[in-house]
């Protein structure tokens, strides 16, 4: 009687622990989360920050490498991994990391923290359709979560200015966009970004592997794009007008903006026929070998990168051309209102009170994740200008801090720099020498046109004494004043 007890309970206690052991995901081992410390700045009080923590997934993927999104990764000050969904944190490092790519590695020194990891397979090929699985340490428990492929699609990157591919994804799952792993097959499809309702999006296998090749094989140049807008050409007359011949395709050139060193062909008016030996029809659209129907935008990122030479095929003129594009580098400085400013506190310069700031998509985004409808329209009327030879950036006058100097300019903020002291104003560096090129006893800080302010009026000789006050009573940095 006590033998059959016995094997009852050893049926009921040890049962589920077989079935437990037996049901461990593979992908226990491969996947990792990240503890990330990191520097958040006050754009409103560029002199102000304070630390942030988030925690996102890493994958393993080779010998003491791990890939995660690049996101959350700016500014870090501590970086530290831990395996098995709970226990002892080890602290990492970033070895390589592209924000234009939204892809970094990283590693941990420490010997111990490898045992039992094993790296996993990304996928060459990622389908448009079907379903996948979501993997992710959740609690100390570790969660596997179905979710349905919806398509492949190409849309502006997390972090950068150009169009790639991505995956989106139809779930239910709350939380989702930190670096998790898409799986399917035993491979990895993606590694989520973010999530909108119901909608997440990841990065596709098929990129990142390709990138990391590029990279490790000392090939990757950066990621480049197409540097021109084109318009649809669905509407036949518009090709008759110019003289276009046999059946109906391309898209038209509309516009090339200004960007330092890109010295390309190709021209407004083109219709552009084929890129890198692919036809393109009169949506803008190729027909991918892998993925079908595809928007051209995905040619330059598809194994090309900064620098390389892609063939093109164009109409001008009346007749076909083939033309060499050269790829321009995504370069973040390049843009009239740069849409990141990555491991580097913002830049400031204050005089007198007035504090002077770049424009960038960071400072518009003080004004919350609805900035664009929230900051003031004049300012947003910028973004999307591009940049020209005689104004590359813009400079704002963003508040004023209260002194009996600057009285009655305490309201000011948000103004447009047009010039100082005659002086045009593009970048935050020219400042020093537009305040020092006073030639009387008054700084004349100008506006741009259409501002509600045309012009401040300053005292030059007591302009030091009124920085020096207002740098003590706020803490503010020597390096970013103006005593002239």
């Amino acid at each position: 009687m006590k033998n059959l007890l016995a094997l009852i309970l050893a049926t009921f206690v040890f049962a589920p622990i077989a079935q437990a052991q037996k049901e461990r995901s593979p992908w226990e081992n491969s996947v990792v989360r990240l503890d990330i410390n990191r520097h958040n700045y006050n754009y409103f009080q560029p002199w102000s920050r304070r630390v942030a923590a988030n925690q996102k997934f890493g994958l393993v993927i080779g010998e003491r490498a791990i890939v995660t999104t690049a996101n959350l990764l700016y500014n870090h000050t501590l970086l530290r991994l831990q395996k098995g969904g709970r226990g002892q944190w080890y602290t990492g490092r970033v070895t390589w990391i592209d924000y234009h790519a939204n892809i970094a590695l990283v590693t941990v020194d420490e010997e111990r923290f490898w045992e039992g990891l094993e790296p996993a397979k990304l996928a060459e090929e990622v389908p448009d359709s079907g379903t996948a699985e979501l993997v992710r340490w959740n609690s100390g428990r570790f969660e596997v979560r179905k979710l349905d492929i919806n398509r492949l699609q190409i849309r502006k990157g997390q972090l950068t200015f150009i169009d790639m591919l991505h995956l989106e994804l139809d779930s239910e799952i709350n939380g989702v966009g930190w670096s998790e792993a898409i799986t399917l097959d035993n491979k990895v499809i993606g590694l989520t970004i973010s999530q909108a309702r119901n909608k997440c999006i990841a990065i596709p296998s098929s990129f990142i592997q390709s990138l990391l090749k590029a990279q490790s094989e000392g090939n990757y140049r950066g990621m480049g794009f197409f540097n021109f807008f084109w318009q649809q050409s669905e509407n036949p007359t518009t090709l008759d007008y110019l003289n276009l011949t046999g059946t109906k395709r391309g898209v038209i050139v509309t516009q090339i903006p200004n960007l330092p060193g890109d010295n390309n062909t190709l021209k407004p008016r083109d219709i552009l026929l084929e890129i890198d030996g692919n036809s393109i029809d009169t949506l803008g659209d190729y027909n991918d070998p892998v993925y079908g129907p595809m928007m051209l935008e995905n040619l330059a990122t598809r194994n090309h990168w900064a620098g390389d030479k892609i063939p093109m095929k164009v109409w001008r003129d009346g007749k076909e051309q083939e033309i060499l594009y050269t790829l321009p580098k995504a370069d973040y400085d390049n843009e009239l209102i740069p849409t990141a400013l990555y491991d580097s506190p913002p830049e400031y310069v204050m005089a007198g009170g007035l504090v002077f700031q770049p424009m960038t998509v960071p400072y518009l985004m003080s004004w919350g994740n609805d900035w664009q409808r929230r900051a003031p329209v004049r300012l947003i009327h910028y973004k999307g200008q591009p940049p020209t030879e005689d104004r590359p950036r813009l400079v704002v006058l963003s508040t004023v801090l209260p002194d009996p100097y600057n009285l009655g300019y305490q309201s000011y903020r948000f103004l447009v720099v047009d010039k100082i002291n005659g002086e045009r104003i593009s970048r935050i560096d020219q400042l020093k020498s537009a305040f020092e090129n006073s030639d009387g006893d008054y700084h004349v800080v100008e506006f741009e046109q259409g501002e509600p302010v045309e012009r401040i009026i300053l005292d030059a000789k007591r302009l030091g004494a009124a920085t020096q006050r207002v740098m003590l009573r706020y803490g503010l940095n020597e390096s970013s004043v103006i005593n002239e």
